[in-house]
């Protein structure tokens, strides 16, 4: 669902995350960490040809694939954590706040638990959005790609390998953050401005920088 601001520009999330994303890895790199990012254009991250996505826009089982190669890059990098950069969408215009997911399956379930609750804590009291606190991947009450996907019951990001599904799972702790809606005007305006988007980066920042001065070596 699109967003758009108070005065009726419309919003395109992966451009969005993409921008939040650079800035996170612009202030955590100036703090000493080293970072990955799986895209650095608005792109998907396997480079499909134009005549495989006749219609513009990725089947179920292209983004499945897109998703894997995300993990893969992931664990290619050796990463201590991943995190995923969603914007929420609803509706109702009035809906908002701060969200994070993280997947309790794992062998690392704790660890990601901690993950989530560095990273929510610090957005909550750097935006000043409602708190809409940490659920976990196999209680999201959203529509899924296809019926495989709903029965695996989980984000692939984010959950366990299953063969014929998710050939490869991630090998180190993950979450997923929603930090505000794009339907939402005010909260819009946050996502689409560079202020906002500086607040964006360095509230994520904190999250990881908590959690990661806490955690052992990967």
């Amino acid at each position: 669902m699109p967003g758009r601001t108070a005065s009726g520009t419309q919003l395109k999330e992966s451009m969005l995350t993409l921008a939040v994303a650079k800035e996170l890895s612009r202030q955590l790199r100036a703090d000493g960490y080293g970072v990955v990012l799986s895209r650095t254009a608005d792109t998907s991250v396997l480079a499909f040809e134009l005549s495989q996505i006749p219609g513009g826009t990725l089947t179920a089982t292209q983004v499945r694939q897109d998703l894997q190669a995300r993990v893969r890059c992931a664990n290619s990098s050796n990463a201590s954590a991943l995190v995923s950069i969603h914007f929420n969408s609803y509706q109702d215009a009035t809906a908002g706040g701060t969200e994070t997911i993280y997947d309790t399956a794992r062998p690392f379930a704790a660890q990601n638990m901690r993950l989530a609750q560095s990273l929510q804590s610090a957005m909550v009291s750097r935006l000043n959005l409602t708190d809409r606190g940490l659920v976990t991947d196999d209680e999201l009450q959203a529509p899924t790609l296809s019926d495989r996907a709903g029965s695996y019951g989980h984000l692939l990001l984010l959950g366990p390998p299953e063969p014929g599904w998710l050939d490869e799972g991630t090998t180190m702790p993950g979450a997923m953050v929603e930090p505000l809606f794009l339907t939402a005007p005010a909260e819009a305006a946050l996502a689409a401005s560079p202020d906002g988007q500086r607040r964006l980066g360095a509230a994520l920042a904190a999250g990881i920088e908590g959690y990661l001065a806490d955690a052992p070596v990967h």
